[in-house]
This record gives C-alpha cells, structure tokens and sequence, in this order.
C-alpha cells in the first residue's frame, strides 16, 4: 500500500511551524513528490522575503528548489508548476527569472492570477516532482 511521507525542511518547515501555518512544505507518495506553493521565503529563516517581483520570483523558485533538494529531488524533475501570481502584468518579468531555473525541458506549467494573499507577497510556486 502506497504510503504518505512528510519531508522535513530545515528552515522553511520550521518557519512554518513557528508561524503555526498548518502545512507541510513537501509530501512524498507513490514515486512523486507534491510541493506547496512556495511564496518568496527565506531558505535559512521561512521568513516571508519582500521586494519587487523579481526578487519575489528568485526566492520562491530557490525555496522550491531547497524543498526539492531536502525530499532528495531536483528541479530537473519536475513535471508540472502552477505560478499564483497577484498580477498578470508581472508575467514576462516572471518568465525571465524562471527560465534560470527551467533551462532545459521545462516542465508543464499553469499561471494563475489570484486576489490577494493574507500575507505581503505576490507571488507563489508550486510543483509536482518525480521522487
């Protein structure tokens, strides 16, 4: 029977755990791995991280980046990101951040423009990875 492992962080998981956000960064099942929407946070501190979008974009694609790298992943094996971002306008300047990321092969990706976060930021990634 498959089963459900929650991966430990160091750093965003006890961010979120000091913030009693009541998720978990990443959950390995059945061969994949499910990362939550990664707003810009500090890898070292999950404290939240604020400028302008590209530097929101730099650190929530580095936070998923560590996530996958503490699940023992990589972004090379992501197969599908949903990007929620406050503000379509932001799209191009988010695109020249991500394909530092996804250079080769990029994976499936859905961009959503949402309302607002309870928190000062504007933008969030999540991915789907191969474990």
């Amino acid at each position: 029977m498959p089963k459900k492992v929650v991966v430990h962080v160091p750093g965003i998981s006890d961010g979120l755990i000091a913030a009693k956000v009541p998720i978990s960064p990443v959950v390995k099942a059945n061969g994949f791995l499910f990362v939550s929407g990664m707003p810009p946070m500090d890898v070292k501190t999950g404290k939240i991280v604020k400028g302008d979008i590209a530097k929101q974009t730099k650190c929530s694609l580095a936070a998923v980046k560590h996530v996958l790298t503490a699940a023992g992943s990589s972004l090379d094996k992501v197969v599908s990101v949903r990007v929620y971002c406050s503000n379509s306008a932001y799209f191009g300047t988010i695109n020249e951040v991500y394909r530092k990321y996804f250079k080769k092969d990029p994976p499936a990706r859905t961009f959503v423009t949402v309302g607002s976060w309870p928190m000062e930021f504007d933008i969030e990634v999540e991915c789907v990875a191969l474990a």
